[in-house]
């Protein structure tokens, strides 16, 4: 017969096995019941736990937490990849925790690093506006990585790497302003976003300004609070409802280029050419826009770049080296083959299907 795992105990008990290996630690949030429960198990069923293991985490787990907000993204792929890989050289152990949009990423930290007794963590992705009181509760260094913060005034409280969102969504738009469009449709995130969507919006309203040119709020197009945020979804259905309203435009501006790649497919089932009829452009550098066709215009962010320095900072931090640092990287307008010179008059798109 097998011997005993602590899986199996976990299951006699009914219980996860988080109970367990608390249970094992003396954790105070047991109840004695069940702590009792457990320990009979064992008794019962010869199970000898890892000393030598239960030790080791006692002493010094060497565990770094990634809280990823936005798992589906790819652009988080290949910072995700170089975060275990530099995180590994170190001799610490990656956890990797998936936050969704409702959850609160603080709460979510908190509880990890009582469960897993982190040395670190990282937040990446998602929207970070949280008070310097709930901050400082987090017991461990921690990094916010391509986390747009709008509020300035707070901005050095937290280390952080990221963009210049603003500047490089102007830098996009203005792109798109010199090949001749003036009227550009906008696919953003939600109305109350407050992070990187609001970020990349300022910036387009920023070169429209700049160029005399008055912002249509018809061609700002902000996707539902219920959807599934720059998703390829997103931005087809967004797409979908520029063309069923028979709005004026002649470029397409996706913040990120899942939404670019959607809203390419809507403009094919439309009867749309890309870049003939309509120009396209997305935002992030993803491999996939690169080997879409057409090849997406979009900005690249120096993603393994981003997470090399995310890691270091981290850990300059965990050695005492320094306290908190930003670093803002500069992205690479990439023009693909999705935007065409724009012809004088732009066409209606009325009665499209």
């Amino acid at each position: 017969m097998a011997s005993m795992n602590i899986k199996d105990i976990a299951k006699i008990c009914g219980v996860g096995v988080s109970t367990v290996s608390r249970a094992l630690n003396n954790h105070p949030d047991i109840s004695p019941q069940t702590r009792e429960r457990i320990m009979q198990a064992m008794k019962e069923h010869n199970y000898v736990p890892n000393n030598s293991a239960r030790n080791l985490k006692r002493q010094d787990a060497r565990t770094i937490a990634v809280l990823v907000k936005g798992i589906n993204n790819p652009f988080f792929s290949s910072m995700i990849q170089v975060f275990e890989e530099e995180i590994q050289k170190k001799r610490y152990a990656l956890v990797l925790q998936h936050v969704d949009e409702w959850q609160d990423e603080i709460d979510v930290a908190m509880e990890l690093e009582k469960e897993k007794r982190l040395n670190g963590i990282v937040f990446l992705g998602g929207f970070f506006s949280h008070s310097e009181e709930r901050l400082q509760k987090i017991p461990v260094p921690f990094v916010l990585s391509t986390i747009g913060i709008l509020d300035q005034k707070h901005k050095s409280d937290y280390a952080s790497v990221c963009v210049d969102d603003v500047a490089e969504s102007y830098k996009m738009t203005d792109y798109l302003i010199q090949k001749g469009h003036q009227r550009i449709a906008i696919l953003c995130s939600s109305t109350d976003d407050a992070s990187i969507g609001a970020l990349r919006l300022e910036g387009y309203r920023m070169a429209l300004k700049e160029h005399g040119i008055p912002l249509r709020e018809e061609l700002v197009r902000h996707m539902h609070r219920d959807v599934d945020s720059y998703s390829m979804k997103t931005g087809y259905e967004q797409t979908r409802e520029l063309l069923k309203e028979g709005v004026e435009f002649t470029a397409i501006y996706a913040i990120s280029d899942s939404m670019a790649i959607g809203a390419c497919r809507a403009l094919i089932d439309a009867g749309k050419r890309v870049p003939e009829d309509i120009s396209l452009a997305g935002f992030d550098g993803t491999e996939m826009a690169a080997y879409y066709h057409p090849a997406i215009c979009t900005v690249r962010q120096p993603a393994e770049e981003m997470a090399r320095a995310t890691i270091k900072m981290l850990f300059d931090m965990l050695k005492k080296k320094s306290r908190v640092q930003q670093r803002i990287f500069e992205g690479t307008l990439v023009e693909g083959e999705s935007v065409a010179d724009n012809e004088p008059n732009p066409v209606s798109h009325a009665g499209m299907r």
